[in-house]
């Protein structure tokens, strides 16, 4: 019997390889590839080259390709975990969106070798813990600096401790009796939401807890963490009213920051990432849910921005990307959340906009993009862009409809012409 070659084992290694495993050269053109790796790439890639890890991945894990073009030693780790979430939206609760881990290795100056992994089981208890930590820290860190009251279901202030007074500077006698969220002036430009809005999802969670900028009394402000918990009793069928701590902790320190830009924001770009984007519609449909603000979203996608890279090369589209990115994310107001979905396809997420809003928020960005100019090799090159508008409310709550619908729209713009926002009223006309 002879023994087998290197070759043979090798490929007998990929294939019961548990997980995705492939190799590719630094373009991204893949040489082999395990079943468990067809499983995860040939669904997402669409219909773009399934034979090419980035192409295959541009509209999920657009940053992957400059994450590798970016790594310059010859040999080593060039990401380890990077996570991929496949879905947007969150009609199936029964079972968790799928998240892949990526991590890439680089063998050689042209020669990457890749694993996918699906930790969406992971992500999820990931999550739990995360807010049972948070939740019992919020109890049990600096027992020493914290104010505690008591608030009616309608917020009007019971009963309070010393702390209050020390930590925000109101006078806690004349605060009882009045409504709490009357008193503290909470910055709700980051999307915080207002006390009166913590209690209707506390009374439905049994608690809600947010961080953010509050002011004292005398104007100064300061980094809150802000607990609420329902109180009940076994006789009651709602809250009999809510216990509130008040804890003055450190803002974040800049190493914190720098992490939290790194798991938010797109590689290439800088606006939010696909799941950044992808957690803040899930926070933002429970705000819906609870308390009926607005909330629309804009789709857009750049005009045969594919005869781009293939005429001048990706990292002339990649400057366009960049531009795309600085002229709109500014024109966003400060709730908005602009991220880059995939490719050439970004979003606008727009927290109490409302439809008639959201178009006009779109044609400011579709200008913003038509004046943008990039000079490479003696020629100005331009760009447009196709825009489609929905609102959560046309959705019926449902985030998938809400991106379906918006999606929809976006490319019944592009077959109208191009450079434009579909205006729902004309086509109904």
């Amino acid at each position: 019997m002879t023994e087998r070659s290197s070759e043979e084992q090798l490929l007998e290694f990929l294939y019961a390889c548990p997980v995705g495993l492939l190799e590719c050269d630094l373009a991204g053109e893949i040489g082999m590839m395990n079943p468990h790796a067809m499983q995860h790439l040939l669904p997402l890639a669409g219909p773009r080259d399934a034979g090419n890890l980035f192409s295959a991945l541009e509209q999920h894990a657009p940053e992957l390709r400059s994450i590798a073009a970016a790594f310059a030693p010859a040999t080593g780790r060039v990401c380890d975990g990077h996570r991929i979430f496949v879905e947007l939206g969150c009609a199936r609760r029964t079972t968790p969106r799928k998240v892949l881990a990526c991590t890439m290795v680089k063998l050689a100056p042209d020669r990457l070798m890749v694993t996918l992994t699906d930790i969406s089981q992971q992500v999820v208890q990931e999550q739990r813990l995360r807010q049972a930590d948070t939740w019992f820290a919020t109890l049990l860190n600096g027992i020493n600096d914290y104010a505690a009251l008591t608030v009616r279901p309608d917020g009007e202030v019971i009963t309070g401790d010393p702390g209050f007074t020390r930590q925000t500077g109101y006078d806690l006698a004349a605060v009882i009796g009045q409504k709490l969220g009357d008193v503290l002036k909470t910055d709700t430009t980051g999307g915080d939401l207002r006390l009166d809005e913590q209690l209707v999802v506390a009374e439905r969670d049994g608690w809600h807890l947010q961080e953010g900028w509050q002011q004292r009394a005398n104007g100064e402000r300061y980094w809150c963490q802000r607990l609420v918990v329902a109180r009940s009793r076994d006789d009651e069928t709602g809250p009999i009213g809510f216990s509130v701590i008040l804890r003055d902790v450190p803002r974040r320190e800049a190493a914190a920051e720098d992490l939290r830009r790194v798991l938010t924001r797109d590689h290439l770009t800088g606006a939010a990432n696909r799941r950044h984007f992808s957690h803040a519609m899930e926070r933002e449909q429970t705000r819906w849910r609870d308390l009926r603000h607005s909330l629309s979203l804009i789709m857009l996608d750049l005009d045969h921005f594919k005869a781009i890279n293939d005429t001048y090369g990706h990292p002339v589209g990649d400057i366009m990307l960049r531009r795309v990115a600085e002229a709109c994310a500014p024109l966003l107001p400060p709730r908005g959340v602009f991220a880059r979905l995939g490719g050439e396809e970004f979003a606008a997420l727009l927290p109490r906009y409302d439809g008639e809003q959201a178009i006009g928020l779109a044609e400011d960005l579709r200008a913003a993009i038509a004046a943008i100019e990039v000079e490479t090799a003696g020629t100005i090159l331009t760009l447009t862009a196709s825009f489609g508008c929905a609102t959560l409310d046309e959705a019926d709550g449902s985030i998938d409809a809400l991106i379906a619908l918006a999606d929809k729209r976006l490319y019944a713009a592009k077959r109208g012409g191009r450079n434009q926002v579909f205006q729902p009223q004309a086509a109904a006309a």
